[in-house]
């Protein structure tokens, strides 16, 4: 018997070399938890254990990842769309405010100022409803001495403002002769006469002449006939008489009108 012990002790000894102990003791602990030995995998995890059926379970284990992992991909590439569509829009916003116009924020202001054609079309019809309605106005017919009548401004006139005009009948002349009161003129490459020899109530006949006068002549055509205009050539003051130069220098002209020198 004593032998018998003996040799168990000395198999028992040499038994953890091939592990058969560690077996026995893994069993047993398993046999006092009430699970079954017999028919269980060696690594087979234990019960509840979610983690290690996880990383046995290979076809579960590359299925649910890969769900959660395509949910990411999905939201990251979300948020990088919405992303690039917000920097888009701002991108957009800023070009768009960038290429606002001034008018965008204020109201647009035209311009009073008026181009020179308007300014000439306006005075072109001053001067038509001038002449159509035989404006005279601020003139005054006095008595000279050695001259006979002359007309003097009975207001001021400002420089190239119209003063009257020399009003008569407008002929068409081949062979010009020299005579009082009539005025000559070239229109369209044809010589013209105002004839102011008839005695009337129109005051530009009678304006004197000087070479250094204070009246310009203008020819202002109206639907095509030509009218003579006088202009103020300078500021004219009140009570200033009101002279222009005849410019006959001829010496049948100057016999006849000595004053026609000066």
């Amino acid at each position: 018997m004593l032998q018998g012990l003996g040799k168990k002790s000395t198999s028992a000894k040499r038994r953890p070399v091939d592990g058969s102990i560690n077996e026995k003791v893994e069993e047993a602990k398993e046999n006092k938890d009430g699970n079954p030995t017999s028919n269980a995998e060696p690594n087979a995890p234990k019960k509840g254990d979610t983690g290690k059926q996880s990383l046995i379970c290979g076809h579960h284990e590359t299925d649910v990842p890969h769900k959660e992992s395509g949910t990411k991909k999905r939201t990251k590439s979300g948020q990088r769309i919405n992303g690039e569509k917000s920097r888009d829009r701002k991108l957009k916003n800023k070009e768009s405010e960038s290429n606002r116009k001034v008018t965008d924020y204020f109201p647009v202001r035209r311009s009073c100022r008026k181009s020179k054609h308007e300014l000439k079309c306006e005075k072109q019809k001053h001067l038509d409803d001038l002449i159509k309605n035989n404006v005279e106005e601020g003139l005054k017919v006095k008595s000279i001495d050695g001259k006979g009548r002359g007309v003097f401004a009975d207001r001021a006139f400002q420089k190239d403002h119209f003063v009257v005009e020399y009003h008569g009948e407008l002929l068409e002349i081949v062979d010009p002769t020299t005579g009082c009161y009539m005025y000559y003129f070239r229109y369209h490459d044809k010589t013209y006469c105002v004839d102011a020899t008839k005695e009337t109530d129109r005051l530009g006949r009678l304006i004197n002449h000087s070479k250094n006068g204070n009246l310009r002549t203008k020819l202002h055509e109206i639907n095509g006939t030509p009218h003579l205009i006088f202009l103020a050539s300078r500021d004219i003051k009140v009570d200033e008489e009101l002279l222009y130069d005849y410019g006959d220098r001829s010496k049948e002209a100057i016999a006849a009108h000595p004053w026609l020198k000066h």
